[in-house]
């Protein structure tokens, strides 16, 4: 169900998820939604990896990938690069059914 402070918003080819991430964590690892200051949602996410020369940014599109079981090409970090606060971009499938990714994406997130 998509609320005020949903971290997942559609977009072209696909769609945008916002993350709050926290770098050198215990374990990698996908936690729950939360929402900012402003209301807004994200998705909080913790990986192990230092946040140097954009080691942190491959390692969060690295669990990303594996966890929604696509290619690590299908995603991109867009906005917060050299921030906690980032936006992914999840390209779909070109013959693939958006309403099946959005889907996919929300049950294998707990969106």
């Amino acid at each position: 169900m998509k609320t005020a402070s949903d971290p997942l918003r559609p977009a072209e080819g696909g769609f945008l998820l916002r993350l709050r991430v926290t770098p050198k964590a215990s374990a990698n690892r996908i936690g729950g939604v939360a929402s900012d200051a402003d209301g807004n949602g994200h998705l909080k996410v913790s990986i192990t990896t230092v946040p140097e020369k954009g080691k942190a940014n491959v390692a969060v599109l690295k669990l990303l990938s594996k966890a929604l079981k696509r290619p690590k090409t299908s995603l991109e970090v867009v906005s917060g690069t050299s921030d906690r606060n980032k936006v992914v971009a999840i390209a779909g499938d070109l013959d693939g059914d958006p309403v099946e990714l959005e889907r996919t994406i929300r049950a294998t997130l707990n969106l």
